[in-house]
């Protein structure tokens, strides 16, 4: 296809997206689910799974194999802003305040889903339909360790702030926990990565350069940056050529990370809390929340529908092995963390919505599984047990969480100022 032809098929394929993913986010908040969680759905319905299967010409047409690159690289521009978005935004007190409950819960919600998704890798890497040929077993261990640890952050957000929780116990404790436990999820991730190349100088590079990234950022970058907080007190609020020079620093960042070999999104983030607070961080919001959320984010779901297949899984040790992830995912991370809060002093009530929330996977999962069927780790059947995994998980979270955790919002809890953008109705994972 020409140039031509991909730009015209590719605002086509935009309608099709932000329809499909509003009609089928609008039915799931119906029922009481995220819109983040129908949009997450709606990119398997439009992959080979559901339009794929049953209107083939339509969908080949529609999503043909050359346009994936231009989704791709539209998609990550929306992963960067959102992560940025959520750095900006998240407070890192939240951590200082329970440091001791949080670290447990997080170390729970760690090593427990690491050990049983590492003890099921050792099977599977004999099976060349889940890791590729080029995999090694340390390799794919710590891949499928990390992909079962990681947690939906900004989904957590989104529910305790819905529920009226934000700055309270229960709320404070997640968030803290949540937000340790996908670092170390995400630099487990980076050794995969790196160490892929087979050069074990790149995996060393790569986790101490982002370390040195988050220190160079957090202890230089932000007094550098606090002028511009000023700045947009002076002129009330953000001008043009500001927000300009934001996304500037934003995507270098990006850049920056992705070439020491951590990720983008990883940049973006620890650009986004060294950014300062006020009336500067809600002009961000204002000005970067709709876009990327509304337009940007679907793409990404779509992507990730785009690659899943569920006629991969089409065997009954296939499904068998599907439901054994999912029973490890709920047990390695709900009911782990749990135990963690009830060992911490946490009553049954807390501790048990505490190991809720903390097993919801939502949007990041996608990312990393993403990643490692990019990088040629994983291949697309594991992609999809993966999905799906990730799918059921965030799908239990908000109706067992209002089970175990019914509460009435009163008046003073929702006028409680929120964790900030993530944590907004409108704000998806």
């Amino acid at each position: 296809m020409s140039h031509f032809e991909l730009s015209a098929r590719f605002f086509l394929q935009l309608a099709f997206i932000l329809a499909t993913c509003r009609v089928v986010g609008l039915m799931a908040r119906r029922i009481g689910q995220p819109q983040v969680v129908g949009e997450m759905i709606a990119g398997v319905v439009l992959g080979p799974s559901l339009v794929g299967l049953l209107l083939p010409g339509l969908q080949g047409q529609l999503f043909p194999k050359a346009s994936m690159s231009i989704i791709y690289a539209v998609s990550q521009v929306g992963l960067v802003l959102y992560m940025f978005l959520i750095g900006v935004e998240f407070q890192v007190d939240l951590i200082r305040r329970r440091l001791r409950s949080a670290a447990a819960v997080s170390l729970a919600g760690i090593l427990t889903p690491f050990t049983l998704g590492s003890g099921m890798a050792v099977f599977l890497i004999k099976d060349h339909r889940f890791f590729t040929h080029s995999v090694s077993l340390w390799e794919g261990m710590l891949f499928l360790g990390a992909a079962m640890s990681i947690t939906a952050f900004p989904m957590l957000a989104r529910i305790i702030y819905e529920c009226g929780l934000t700055g309270t116990s229960l709320g404070t404790l997640a968030l803290a926990a949540g937000s340790m436990n996908d670092a170390a999820a995400w630099c487990l991730l980076a050794i995969v990565l790196a160490s892929f190349s087979g050069n074990a100088t790149i995996a060393i590079w790569a986790v101490g350069g982002g370390v040195l990234y988050a220190v160079g950022v957090l202890l230089i970058g932000r007094p550098l940056l606090s002028r511009l907080g000023r700045i947009a007190e002076r002129n009330d609020g953000v001008s043009g050529p500001m927000l300009s020079f934001v996304l500037m620093l934003v995507m270098l960042s990006a850049w920056l990370t992705d070439v020491i070999g951590v990720y983008a999104i990883f940049g973006a983030f620890i650009l986004g809390i060294a950014m300062p607070r006020g009336l500067f961080a809600r002009d961000l919001q204002r000005l970067l929340e709709p876009l990327t959320t509304n337009f940007l984010l679907p793409l990404f779901f779509v992507y990730s529908g785009l690659n899943t297949r569920l006629g991969l899984v089409d065997t009954s040790f296939l499904w068998a092995v599907t439901l054994l992830i999912l029973l490890a995912a709920c047990l390695g991370k709900g009911i782990a963390c749990w135990l963690a809060a009830r060992w911490h002093g946490e009553d049954n009530r807390e501790a048990m919505a505490i190991g809720t929330l903390m097993n919801a996977r939502g949007l990041m999962e996608l990312i990393l599984l993403n990643i490692g069927l990019e990088r040629g780790v994983i291949t697309p059947t594991l992609f999809t047990i993966m999905v799906l995994m990730a799918i059921v998980t965030t799908l239990m979270a908000t109706p067992i969480f209002e089970l175990v955790y019914r509460r009435q919002r009163t008046p003073a809890a929702a006028l409680e100022p929120a964790v900030g953008t993530l944590s907004s109705p409108e704000f998806g994972d």
